[in-house]
C-alpha cells in the first residue's frame, strides 16, 4: 500500500510542472494538482505497481486535465477575439505573429500524441529528457530520439510551406 504522505512530496511538484505544460496557468495548474492526488488517494488501492508512481499520477493529471478541457468547452462556445489595437502597424505584425504561431501549433497537433506530449514537455515545461522518460517509463535516449523526431517532422513542415 503506498504512503500517499510520502508520495506526495516526492511527486507533488514534478505533476505541477507537468500540468503547467499542459495548461500553462499556474492557477489551474496548482488546481488540477490537488485533484490529481485526491484521485490517487481515493484509488491508491487500485495502483497495482506496474508503473512508476510518476507515471500513474502524471496519467491521473493528464486525465483530469482533458476532463477540465470538455468543461470549457461546454461552457464557452463563443470563440475568442483579438484585442483592439490602434496602430494599423502594429495590428499587422500582431496578425503575422498569431498566424505564425496558429502554424506552428497545427504541426505539433499533427503528431502523434506521444511526440506531441514529449515536445510540449521539453519546450514548455522544462523538463529534462530524464523526467520524461520517467514520465512514459521509458528511458532518456528514448525521450531524446522521440524529442528529436517530432522536431523533424515540424522542420519539414516548414520546408514544404516555404516552396
Amino acid at each position: 500500500m503506498l504512503d500517499m504522505d510520502v508520495v506526495y512530496q516526492r511527486h507533488a511538484e514534478m505533476v505541477f510542472r507537468f500540468l503547467m505544460t499542459l495548461c500553462r496557468d499556474e492557477d489551474t495548474a496548482e488546481e488540477l494538482t490537488q485533484e490529481t492526488f485526491y484521485q490517487a488517494v481515493r484509488s491508491s488501492k487500485k495502483y497495482d505497481g506496474s508503473c512508476k508512481v510518476s507515471t500513474w499520477l502524471c496519467q491521473i493529471a493528464k486525465h483530469l486535465w482533458f476532463r477540465e478541457l470538455d468543461r470549457r468547452r461546454k461552457k464557452t462556445s463563443l470563440p475568442l477575439q483579438e484585442e483592439m489595437v490602434s496602430q494599423n502597424s502594429a495590428l499587422e505584425e500582431r496578425v503575422c505573429i498569431q498566424e505564425e504561431k496558429m502554424e506552428v501549433f497545427r504541426r505539433v497537433h499533427i503528431l502523434d500524441e506521444t511526440s506531441k506530449e514529449v515536445l510540449l514537455l521539453r519546450i514548455t515545461g522544462s523538463f529534462s529528457f530524464r523526467e520524461i522518460g520517467e514520465i512514459f517509463g521509458k528511458n532518456e535516449n528514448w525521450a531524446r530520439v522521440t524529442f528529436y523526431r517530432a522536431k523533424q517532422k515540424i522542420a519539414k513542415g516548414e520546408k514544404k510551406n516555404e516552396m
